[in-house]
């Protein structure tokens, strides 16, 4: 598709109809074409907030996508560049994520999965046909065309794609997803097109039984695993897969890239081109429930992320990623990295003036008619290392994911529900009931509030995500209600966001007054944002996240000036 004339206007050629989702540089908005009355989704990017090095990213997704016109490929139909903003025009996907659609499914086989990876390498193999590696394959990036049944799956979000020349291998840098990395990236060395096998195969390992061959909650360990090539089909779930399938994922998930399959020989393959006959047609129900875990897990920890992000108050000493936890163990507070699977990751993420601004990746399409989110995750051979919500609403549909705000960013707009001004309410009070407790020192009445396993993000964890209450309690024993006469807390202009029927979070300005001991009055406010999780009927906190303006627990004129 020829670039349009440097004259155009987005105005001349669209109407901007509703907003769909907002990242931190660009909003999705629902657009219809003047000339044919058609709808498409608008990214509008503001690249006055873009430096140099973002803006010829923002030029080369771009030229990628032009020149890649494939049924399973979302398309970009138009890209416009004026003064200010820029836009990308692509196709309106209404469908949702692949994952998604498949545990509402009433019926879903050995024989599915082969005809959904059938559809993912034939968008790969157009990719590298085209001198295109999409570097980022992974269950947020493969969404459908419609809510029809047997729509086209679709690849999106080319934002960390590259161009290479023939079969080349160079090192282009650090990019991807924890779980999708290839060994080759993770040692750093030459590669090329066969990344995109080796998450092709993570992702047709997942479509069979519903969890990750690699996984831990240390980063580490994940990409020891991943680099030894260290994965297993255990009993019982793969018992009942078919050794064709099995023999495809071996060949996809091959450590040395130069023996990989490719994608058009991943297409000539039996249980691809020969499903009919060679995959199985039970129903594999244990693989749909497991899913739904799976599905669980990576939107929590995507929305807890965006909530870490969206307040954009970080300290530059935390990790872009929010990867640095503290945990409590047997000899003490020891810290670890912790992985997320849907965080991408890139060269450029770790430096420290990334963390202000950057190309903010978020998705290009979204569904119309997003829904609740269920379940929580975790792989069945690693014990669960974290509870995450649990819900039977039926699954959320959400676009192409990138950066940590990227999917959650345009998610947590999409999930608000009609008529729950009510739950709204019940997190608005059990949020200043937990805040109550620390104004007066109740730590009692604050574990009944709060999950045993509370994840923080705040000022006195100095850049660390914290876990457990023993972090709390050491305030509550020394400093809530001693440095002052009496505390007040005001929650200001809170804003709530429902996860279905049993998570939400909340976002405020914290008014605190207190009178010292002298009998002085003063006052401070920051910034919060929390997580909450309804279990047997009550909310609880699963986490939260705080500015460093001025930090609740030091109640003393100095902490406030």
């Amino acid at each position: 598709m020829a670039a349009p004339a440097a004259c155009t206007r987005f105005s001349d050629n669209y109407d901007l109809k509703e907003e769909l989702g907002k990242g931190a540089f660009s909003v999705v908005r629902r657009c219809v074409q003047k000339s044919t009355g058609l709808e498409f989704a608008a990214k509008i990017i503001n690249t006055k907030k873009l430096s140099a090095r973002d803006f010829q990213k923002l030029e080369r997704e771009a030229r990628i996508c032009r020149k890649l016109q494939h049924p399973n490929i979302v398309r970009l139909h138009d890209s416009i560049q004026e003064e200010n903003f820029h836009y990308l025009v692509f196709d309106l996907v209404t469908g949702g994520e692949l994952f998604e659609d498949i545990v509402a499914r009433e019926f879903y086989s050995e024989a599915d999965a082969s005809h959904c990876i059938q559809q993912i390498l034939e968008s790969v193999n157009h990719c590298h046909t085209n001198g295109v590696v999409h570097r980022d394959l992974k269950p947020e990036n493969l969404l459908l065309a419609s809510k029809a049944k047997g729509a086209a799956v679709k690849l999106a979000d080319f934002g960390l794609a590259i161009e290479v020349q023939g079969e080349q291998h160079a090192w282009f840098g650090f990019a991807g997803t924890p779980g999708y990395l290839s060994p080759e990236v993770l040692k750093k060395e030459p590669y090329g097109k066969p990344v995109d096998i080796w998450a092709c195969g993570v992702i047709l390992y997942i479509l069979l039984v519903g969890y990750p061959p690699f996984w831990d909650e240390d980063q580490h360990r994940l990409y020891a695993q991943i680099k030894a090539g260290a994965y297993d089909y255990p009993s019982p779930e793969w018992d009942t897969v078919t050794p064709e399938a099995k023999n495809l994922i071996n060949q996809m998930l091959t450590v040395n890239p130069s023996k990989r399959i490719t994608a058009s020989e991943a297409l000539k393959h039996p249980w691809i081109c020969q499903r009919e006959r060679v995959a199985s047609i039970v129903h594999r129900q244990e693989t749909v429930d497991c899913l739904k875990k799976f599905n669980a897990r990576r939107k929590l920890k995507g929305a807890i992320l965006t909530t870490m992000l969206a307040t954009r108050n970080f300290s530059s000493k935390y990790d872009v990623q929010g990867r640095s936890i503290i945990t409590k163990k047997g000899d003490g507070s020891q810290v670890k990295e912790s992985t997320d699977s849907s965080t991408t990751l890139e060269d450029d993420d770790i430096k420290e003036d990334k963390i202000k601004g950057g190309v903010d990746r978020s998705s290009t399409v979204i569904a119309k008619d997003p829904e609740g989110i269920v379940g929580s995750c975790t792989p069945p051979q690693t014990p669960a290392a974290a509870t995450t919500p649990t819900s039977k609403s039926a699954p959320v549909s959400f676009g192409a994911g990138a950066k940590p705000a990227a999917t959650s960013a345009l998610s947590l707009s999409a999930v608000l529900l009609q008529g729950a001004q009510a739950r709204k309410q019940e997190v608005i009070k059990m949020t200043e009931q937990l805040l109550e407790a620390i104004n007066v020192g109740d730590y009692e009445a604050y574990t009944k509030i709060c999950d045993p396993h509370l994840t923080a993000f705040e000022p006195e964890a100095l850049g660390n995500l914290v876990e457990g209450m023993d972090f709390h309690k050491f305030y509550f024993d020394n400093v809530v209600g001693k440095n002052c006469k009496a505390v007040n807390t005001t929650i200001l202009n809170p804003t709530v966001h429902l996860l279905g029927d049993d998570a939400a979070c909340i976002a405020y300005v914290r008014l605190t007054q207190y009178m010292d001991k002298q009998g002085a009055a003063h006052s401070s406010q920051c910034e919060e944002t929390r997580i909450w999780h309804k279990r047997d009927n009550k909310w609880q906190n699963v986490h939260f996240h705080r500015s460093s303006n001025s930090p609740p627990f030091t109640f003393a004129p100095s902490a406030h000036k």
